[in-house]
């Protein structure tokens, strides 16, 4: 019965590793479900971004067929402005439209995130985790 003395109910080895691998996994699965929605986050933004470019460009394309000719002629008969000077003031009213609607969205478009910043940082947490726990 001497050999027989109860002896300390640490974990064994292969046992730690065991569930440090599975941690890892766990972490690594948690990982990439963060990066999916991060990325479906990011591909809103680059569609709302889009949008609004091509609203901006849309309006620009017809105002600038439909409405350009009516108002040259409503200011060239009403102020009496030669057709040029018509002309130039309509364009240069449909410019300034479609500059203000295109920077709009090329500013959306820059707050699009191509490395989603969540899972990057995380990432870099379970990095330095790792090497510590080794």
């Amino acid at each position: 019965m001497a050999d027989r003395i109860p002896t300390e109910s640490s974990p064994s080895m292969a046992s730690l590793l065991g569930e440090i691998v599975s941690d890892i996994q766990t972490l690594v699965r948690q990982e990439i479900a963060l990066a999916k929605t991060e990325m479906l986050r990011e591909w809103d933004k680059a569609k709302t971004a889009a949008g609004s470019m091509a609203a901006g460009a849309a309006v620009l394309a017809v105002g600038g067929l439909l409405l350009c000719i009516a108002v040259v002629c409503v200011l060239h008969e009403v102020a009496g402005l030669p057709w040029w000077a018509s002309f130039l003031i309509v364009g240069g009213v449909l410019a300034v439209l479609g500059l203000v609607l295109f920077y709009t969205g090329r500013n959306k478009a820059a707050q699009v995130n191509v490395i989603p910043p969540q899972t990057a940082e995380t990432m870099r947490e379970n990095v330095q985790w790792i090497r510590n726990q080794t």
